[in-house]
């Protein structure tokens, strides 16, 4: 599983468990990425706020890094 939090809009993700603030929790595959995101779990994580930018994220899973 990969910690994913939120830092200025933007869903980042945290391997190492980390870094500051309310973290969500997916598989480090693309369809889990893709399933959170249609179901709006990253909102919901983090109480609201939105919308946010998984670019960074995607790229990070894409890449296999962690």
């Amino acid at each position: 599983m990969l910690r994913i939090v939120e830092i200025e809009g933007e869903c980042v993700p945290d391997p190492r468990g980390t870094l500051p603030g309310r973290g969500a929790y997916v598989h480090r595959t693309l369809v889990c990425l893709d399933l959170a995101v249609r179901r709006r779990a990253f909102p919901r994580a983090y109480r609201g706020r939105g919308p946010f930018d998984t670019a960074e994220l995607r790229r990070f899973i894409e890449g296999g890094a962690g």
